[in-house]
This record gives C-alpha cells, structure tokens and sequence, in this order.
C-alpha cells in the first residue's frame, strides 16, 4: 500500500479559491501549504505523523464548513496521502475514508478547484488495490481523469495522473505527450512547494516512460 500510494497527493489551487470567504481561503491556504511542504520537503519517516496532525486540522474545517466542496476535497487529499506514508493493510481505512470525502465533494460541487476531486477519486481507483482488498479499477479511474481533464485540460495535477495512467496502461506515446504538456502548466500562485514538488515527479515518471518507448 505504501508503494501504491506514495504518489497519491494532490495541490490544487484554482480561481474558484477566491470566491470563498477570507477565513475559508485561508484555511484551506494553509491545509495546502501543510500538505506539500509535509509531502515534499519532510524526511518520508516523519510524514505519517505530521499527516495525521494535518488530518484532524482538514477533519474539522470539513464538518465546520460542511456546505464547502473544497473542504471535503483537502480533507480526502490529507487521508489519502496520510494512508500513503502509514502504508500496509491498515491503511485501507483512511483510503475509503478519502473515497467518501471525495464522493460527499462531487456531490456539493464538481467543479469545485477545477474539478481535482475527479483526479484525486480517479487517483485513488487507478492506485488502490482491485477487490478484494480494496476499490481499485482502472476502467473507473480512466473516466474520472477524463472528467477532470475536461475541467482543467491544462493543470499540471490533472495532465500528470492522466499521465500516469496511461503509463500504467501502457500506451506510453500518449503517457509521454500529457506529462510533457504537464511540464508546460503555469504556475500557482502560492503552491510552489507543489508545483516544484510534482515537477520532479513528472521527470522521475518521464524517465521511466522513455524507457519503455526506447
């Protein structure tokens, strides 16, 4: 699980952000700036514990804000990426936890930070493991990315799980185009822990990708 998990994290910082209020937007500034700088720049031993801190912080800015999408989105982001450095099979729980937090978004607002619950749910089906363990089916994940491609056809989060699956799939041509057009996002405002934290995700992938195609 933890191997399955390791990449599942996602910062997403979108327009929509700036239509809630100042107390809302700075929360969830602050969950986001948290989570990449525990994801990105934290020793891997120290972050099931600090993503567990974060948790508690994400939890309640969700049932406060119970009417906020973006609150349930960042609240499955920590639990996903928490499952992620806690690994093994107990870690299922807080993954289906995220499924339901990503679900509980979907359903209050779609389109909600350019639609990165699709990715993040559609992340989650590509990574977790099939039945019986787990959720995991990739013909599922493939039309949640797709979804979320529709949103933010040029997000460097959405373009690098496409990516990333079609890698998975092997169709390593069209794995190569999406994470090149990754690498061409603009930048985010706020989020360049992330953005420089993915971007070298993107090359690592893109390593493995060349590969396969040389």
């Amino acid at each position: 699980m933890k191997k399955i998990l390791a990449c599942l994290l996602i910062g997403t910082l979108s327009q929509s952000v700036w239509a809630l209020e100042a107390a809302d937007q700075q929360r969830l500034g602050d969950i986001q700036q948290n989570w990449a700088h525990i994801q990105y720049e934290l020793p891997e031993g120290q972050r099931a514990e600090a993503f567990e801190k974060l948790a508690t912080q994400a939890a309640a800015f969700k049932q406060e804000r119970q009417s906020l999408a973006e609150a349930w989105i960042w609240s499955g982001i920590v639990n996903s990426s928490w499952a992620g450095a806690k690994g093994g099979l107990g870690a299922l729980g807080k993954v289906k936890e995220a499924k339901g937090d990503l679900e509980k978004a979907l359903a209050l607002d779609p389109k909600a930070l350019q639609g990165s619950a699709y990715t993040s749910l559609g992340a989650l089906y590509d990574r977790v493991p099939g039945w019986p363990l787990g959720f995991g089916d990739s013909d599922k994940a493939e039309q949640l990315l797709k979804q979320a491609l529709q949103l933010n056809p040029n997000g460097i989060d959405s373009l690098y799980f496409w990516g990333d699956h079609l890698y998975r799939q092997k169709r390593y041509s069209e794995a190569r185009a999406a994470l090149q057009k990754a690498l061409q996002a603009a930048p985010r405002p706020g989020r360049e822990t992330a953005d420089a934290g993915r971007r070298k995700e993107i090359d690592a992938l893109l390593v493995d990708v060349n590969k396969q195609l040389n």
